[in-house]
């Protein structure tokens, strides 16, 4: 289960491909400087982009939706099958994720990459009554079975949308919930640098 992402795509670009969209991103107090991350894990703050009406946001929610009993971990990926998702939908722009395999610490880590070598969006939830950063706004990834990519590495994977249905997704359209296809993924070994590293 995805619980390691990057995220190093520079806003220009973001701003750029969302100005073609339906949703168009607006940016009321002016763009937000994201820094590059290769490291994004549960309950750190990440780029989410929002629909609001006639065009979409981009704001830092917190990664894991508060659990429902207390001392339960954060939701960072909640299962999408049977669900609508009539509210709360968003997408959450990544370069690449991660997986782990392996019984023992430290497991094997595993970075995924789309082939064609374009960043992508997950498809998430968010469950925040209003946006911005408040502590109760937070956001899931939503999973399904795996493709043929990720299977090898794991039983579930992200939802990963295409460009084609980014606008869809934030409109609220169904059907859109699916594994990727063979050949999405290139998969690479990615241990992480040891500590005090510079690398």
């Amino acid at each position: 289960m995805c619980n390691n992402y990057a995220n190093h795509i520079p806003i220009d670009e973001i701003f750029e491909i969302f100005s073609e969209s339906r949703f168009p991103l607006r940016f009321p107090s002016g763009p937000p400087n994201l820094e590059p991350n290769d490291d994004i894990r549960p309950t750190d703050a990440a780029p989410v982009i929002l629909p609001q009406g006639d065009h979409a946001t981009l704001v830092r929610l917190k990664w894991g939706l508060l659990p429902s009993q207390p001392k339960r971990p954060p939701v960072i990926n909640m299962r999408s099958e049977g669900r609508r998702f009539e509210q709360g939908r968003c997408l959450v722009p990544a370069s690449s994720f991660f997986e782990f395999t392996g019984d023992k610490y430290p497991k094997t880590r595993w970075r995924f990459t789309r082939a064609d070598g374009d960043w992508f969006c997950f498809a998430g939830y968010q469950n925040g009554p209003n946006i911005g950063d408040g502590d109760d706004a937070r956001f899931s990834l939503l999973t399904v079975d795996p493709g043929p990519d990720i299977a090898p590495t794991h039983d579930r994977q992200p939802v990963v949308l295409g460009r084609a249905d980014w606008d869809r997704w934030l409109a609220g359209e169904a059907g859109l919930l699916n594994p990727s296809p063979a050949g999405t993924w290139v998969i690479a070994e990615a241990p992480r640098p040891a500590k005090g590293s510079l690398l």
